[in-house]
């Protein structure tokens, strides 16, 4: 069988990757290990913690902020079978769409195992059938990543959870100790804490969301604590052993010093997550690694062997959905003769929680160490008129520029919608646009975009409504 390309992994970089080069003309087929495609965010991250951040959210406004709002529904009511169904709907309407996609695109698909041969060669062994050898003039590796494990915690997806268990708890845990304070814990510690669970978050450095802009983390932590989580920060879970019906979770100072010991129902393991690059045959194929054993690529994702290239969580950069995606595109793209490329400097991250945080670009941080003078400009949606009227009032924007040219460098929200309203400055990142850019752009009233564009005055300080 003779391809183009042959992309291994069907998530969101290696199928919009094979979608792409398909429009463009080349003879695609596809490798999955599942009996699904979409990968770990289809079916075990991004669109299924998403479904439950949106119900459990629902269901905390139902019973706390309906009566304010003169809506009398009494008590809610958590039927968390059903809760589980409506997100396995959302799943399963997503995945069905990737297999409608590449049926409409002419794609070829393997379910199996996928293993290189060799440059052109890919074997795919199925699930007790026999190995077919697929010959292509490009391979593109793109199966992702997977959960990071802890030393001393086992993981068995009942009561010590990774994010895929606790998708998929089948009660309400009394107490949820999340070890890591970064996305995947926040985000599924607070699906649990809204439903009902004692939610206590364990982080080995002294802030949560590290890598973000301190501000923004400060600002976001003491919202969660005032939403009922509590934080153990500089710290480190070292050991969970069983205690009756409950887990003895041993916790020590990051620096060293006394043990503490906590019960909790379930642990939640949130510490990162490493590539998935085992049982390729990379390194028999000569395909070079780093000492993390992610893919080393150049420029144009190229591996040390000509003809296999690797996108995603495989290689360098963050470990976002949406940066795979981009790289599929440029990639497909790259093959098909064209100048793929992306712009690693405007890549969004987003915490899908209640407020949302989103951050683009530069953090006063990292702009500091590198010496850039700027201006930040900042403005708090308590004095936005459309998050007053909704009661959504918790946040601010903030805008760093340029000091000598007022080109936009980051911004950081936290806030209602702030992983929409990103999508905004990104746009105008993308462009180069300057903060005088985006203050002088007519922004609809009453929106919340409104207090991008305040941010944008503020920056020279001249916001209105502050």
């Amino acid at each position: 069988m003779a391809y183009d390309l042959v992309v291994i992994g069907t998530g969101p970089g290696g199928y919009v990757c094979a979608i792409r080069a398909a429009q463009l003309g080349l003879k695609v087929a596809v490798v999955e290990k599942r009996a699904t495609h979409g990968g770990t965010c289809l079916n075990v991250g991004c669109i299924p913690s998403k479904a439950l951040l949106h119900a459990s959210e629902l269901f905390e406004e139902a019973g706390h902020k309906f009566a304010g709002m003169g809506i009398g529904v009494g008590a809610p009511k958590l039927d968390l079978a059903q809760m589980m169904a409506f997100k396995q709907d959302g799943v399963d309407g997503n995945v069905k769409g990737v297999a409608f996609l590449f049926k409409k695109n002419k794609i070829e698909t393997f379910h199996g195992v996928a293993k290189i041969a060799g440059p052109g060669k890919v074997e795919v062994a199925p699930e007790g059938g026999e190995t077919t050898t697929l010959e292509t003039k490009a391979i593109v590796i793109a199966t992702g990543s997977d959960v990071a494990t802890l030393k001393g915690l086992d993981i068995d997806e009942k009561t010590i959870v990774s994010s895929t268990g606790a998708l998929a708890l089948p009660a309400v845990p009394k107490k949820l100790v999340v070890v890591g304070g970064g996305v995947i814990g926040l985000e599924l510690g607070s699906v649990w804490r809204r439903l009902g669970a004692e939610v206590l978050v364990v982080e080995f450095l002294d802030r949560i969301l590290p890598g973000m802009d301190v501000d923004l983390g400060k600002q976001f932590h003491r919202l969660l604590e005032k939403q009922g989580m509590a934080f153990k920060l500089g710290s480190k879970v070292t050991g969970a052993t069983k205690s009756g019906e409950r887990l003895a979770v041993a916790i020590e100072p990051a620096k060293g010093g006394e043990t503490e010991t906590v019960e909790a129902d379930v642990v939640l393991i949130a510490i990162g997550r490493v590539p998935y690059t085992q049982g390729l045959g990379l390194e028999e194929a000569g395909v070079a690694l780093d000492d993390r054993r992610r893919i080393k690529t150049d420029a144009h994702f190229k591996t040390s062997v000509d003809g296999i290239y690797a996108i995603g969580d495989v290689i360098a950069g963050p470990m976002l959905a949406h940066k795979a995606e981009d790289e599929g595109v440029a990639i497909a793209e790259i093959l098909a003769g064209k100048a793929g490329h992306v712009n690693y400097g405007v890549i969004p991250n987003v915490v899908y929680t209640y407020p949302e945080v989103a951050s683009v670009g530069k953090t006063e941080e990292e702009l500091k160490a590198d010496g850039v003078d700027y201006k930040a400009g900042k403005f708090p949606f308590t004095a936005n008129g459309r998050a007053k009227a909704n009661g959504t009032t918790e946040g601010f924007v903030k805008i760093l520029a340029d000091a000598r040219t007022d080109r936009v460098l980051g911004v950081h929200i936290v806030g209602p919608d702030a992983g929409t309203l990103i999508g905004e400055v990104a746009l105008g990142m993308e462009f180069s646009a300057s903060a005088e850019d985006i203050a002088r752009t007519c922004h609809a009233h009453p929106t919340l975009s409104e207090a991008i564009k305040e941010a944008a005055l503020a920056v020279e300080g001249r916001a209105i409504h502050m």
